[in-house]
């Protein structure tokens, strides 16, 4: 493999893992700091791919569907915590599977009404169509260059949100100890709502950035889930630091994989798991139960 070979394979593991990071993130959000499992969260990056090609069709432009998709997957998000998911805090996990799968019932019923069977495709903005010449057989799409560097941007607000705004110290709080959060008289419960539309909001944010790079079908999240809940576990669960860290690592592994072991490259991330875990058990960033 050639230096320029690598280097775009390189570049591919880490655009995979800084869009897994976006997906996930709103994961170990949900998971971690409100303690609810979200099987349904495949289900809205589905939902956001769909919403992107839905508003891209009728008004011709991309930002229009990037702000429009998030725009309406976090009002989704807000209307499903007031309905359902409120109910759920503190109850077993059973109840919250039970929804959830339900969730993914509904979703898949609505896109189906709404969107149909059909696979559809989504053009990247004009000016992001072109490709780098890297050499006289092999160049690199712009899009992807740009997806990079948008994830990274992203990905350092969300770092910054929870790490220097009230909101966050909120919401760190609320991960460490809820009761004692509600106790002080911080309004967690208020957060909450917030908390889990983020997180559907970051689902659908990963749909609509891949829809350009992708096909838009039927059940696209259902291979997104499984890699969610791997990168919860693995970089710890509650942990956005050790999501992004674990992303990345399973976007790398995964791209390395199929490049060198093609044969058994769909079973590497869970060997990768199983490693790390046996290392770690609560995860890379995982805090030890007392």
């Amino acid at each position: 493999m050639s230096a320029i070979t690598f280097a775009v394979q390189l570049l591919n593991g880490v655009q995979y893992g800084l869009v897994l990071f976006l997906v996930a993130s709103g994961l170990t959000l949900v998971f971690g700091i409100l303690g609810v499992i979200n099987l349904a969260h495949g289900a809205f990056y589905m939902l956001g791919a769909y919403f992107a090609w839905w508003i891209a069709a009728y008004t011709g432009s991309f930002l229009m569907a990037l702000i429009g998709g998030v725009a309406l997957s976090f009002m989704l998000g807000l209307l499903l915590e007031n309905v359902f998911v409120r109910r759920l805090y503190g109850r077993d996990h059973l109840a919250q599977v039970l929804l959830s799968f339900g969730l993914i019932l509904v979703v898949d019923e609505l896109r189906q009404i709404l969107f149909g069977k059909d696979v559809y495709s989504v053009k990247p903005p004009p000016w992001l169509e072109g490709s780098i010449q890297l050499t006289d057989n092999l160049s690199y799409p712009v899009y992807r260059l740009a997806l990079c560097l948008f994830c990274l941007v992203l990905a350092a607000l969300i770092f910054y949100v929870i790490q220097r705004t009230k909101l966050g110290m909120i919401i760190r709080a609320g991960a460490e100890n809820r009761d004692m959060t509600r106790a002080l008289g911080i309004p967690f419960d208020s957060v909450n709502r917030y908390v889990f539309a983020g997180g559907i909001a970051l689902a659908a944010l990963g749909g609509i950035l891949v829809s350009p790079i992708s096909t838009v079908y039927p059940g696209m999240g259902d291979g997104m889930l499984i890699l969610s809940f791997v990168v919860v576990v693995l970089g710890g669960i509650g942990s956005v630091a050790g999501a992004a860290i674990g992303a990345l690592l399973i976007g790398l592994t995964d791209t390395f994989g199929k490049v060198f072991f093609p044969q058994v490259s769909s079973i590497l991330i869970y060997v990768l798991m199983a490693g790390v875990l046996l290392w770690r058990p609560n995860g890379i960033l995982g805090k030890r139960e007392a």
